[in-house]
């Protein structure tokens, strides 16, 4: 076997496919429940310009789940009380974008070095370390399915309930607070919302790339359409698209899932990117033609 197709056999094997599928059937059912979220929430994000807020978040998350490696406890409880104290740290000391990009430059590297603390101070196995930064959703047992599932569903019930005002207070919250909508609230109960998507979506990429899953689907879908119904639908379809996609190629390899993930992400937004740009030729020809 040449080194090239050692390499190929590394990433991309389907030997015994079919035993191994039956194994990830919880990741499956939690890799939906976290693409809804992480579509729905990436819509805000990106209406918002919270993509950096994401990976300051994900870095307190990687400081929560990596204490919580240490002390022996739940490692997604660690991670969901990591990203709680990064979001609800942001949305009180951060209302205006200088001030809470400043907050976040300041916690990234706090949150980072914590991890690597605990990390070092740890003394099990090494795949448990390296599962926190590049994701272990294919081996999701039955408490962290409740978990992740149960937090899923914190989620979209929140969403639900702030959905409307939000986006409103989004799109023009000048306009919005005038109109009595509550936008220093909405937008501090938003930033914990996020939280909690982050801490969940870490869970599958790992901390490291926690982007792939908040941002790059929103940001593929409102490429290809403005439209408010068509922007969250493609976003959930995309990140459901990315972590299923990526369960499914990871399952028969030695390779962590989150480069699978990532990559199909970031397919998908360069096809929403060329479709979007060769409407906008077309309709600007039809325009200079007429």
């Amino acid at each position: 076997m040449t080194l090239a197709e050692g390499i190929w056999q590394q990433i991309f094997n389907f030997d015994n496919y079919g035993e191994l599928l039956a194994l990830v059937r919880n990741s499956l059912i939690v890799g939906v429940a976290l693409g809804l979220v992480g579509g729905l929430v990436g819509v805000f994000v990106i209406m918002r310009d919270l993509p950096f807020a994401v990976h300051g978040i994900s870095e307190l998350s990687f400081a929560g789940a990596s204490a919580a490696l240490l002390l022996g406890v739940n490692i997604v409880a660690g991670s969901i009380v990591g990203s709680l104290i990064a979001a609800g740290t942001i949305g009180l000391l951060g209302s205006r974008a200088r001030d809470r990009n400043s907050v976040i430059g300041t916690i990234m590297p706090f949150g980072l070095g914590l991890g690597v603390l605990f990390l070092a101070l740890y003394e099990g196995r090494a795949a448990n370390k390296f599962g926190i930064l590049t994701g272990q959703i294919v081996a999701v047992d039955t408490p962290q399915t409740s978990w992740l599932l149960g937090t899923s569903a914190v989620v979209l019930a929140a969403l639900a309930v702030m959905w409307r005002p939000l986006a409103f207070s989004s799109a023009d919250p000048e306009v919005a607070e005038a109109r009595g909508v509550p936008v220093r609230a909405l937008s501090f109960a938003f930033m914990l919302v996020l939280g909690l998507a982050v801490a969940l979506s870490v869970q599958i990429v790992g901390a490291l790339l926690v982007l792939t899953l908040v941002v790059t689907p929103a940001a593929a879908a409102a490429r290809v359409t403005a439209s408010p119904v068509l922007l969250p639908v493609l976003s959930v379809v995309f990140a459901v698209a990315s972590i299923e996609g990526g369960i499914l190629l990871a399952l028969g390899s030695s390779i962590p899932i989150s480069p699978y993930v990532t990559t199909i992400s970031f397919t998908i937004y360069l096809v929403c990117r060329a479709t979007g740009t060769y409407r906008t030729r077309q309709w600007g020809a039809r325009r200079s033609s007429s």
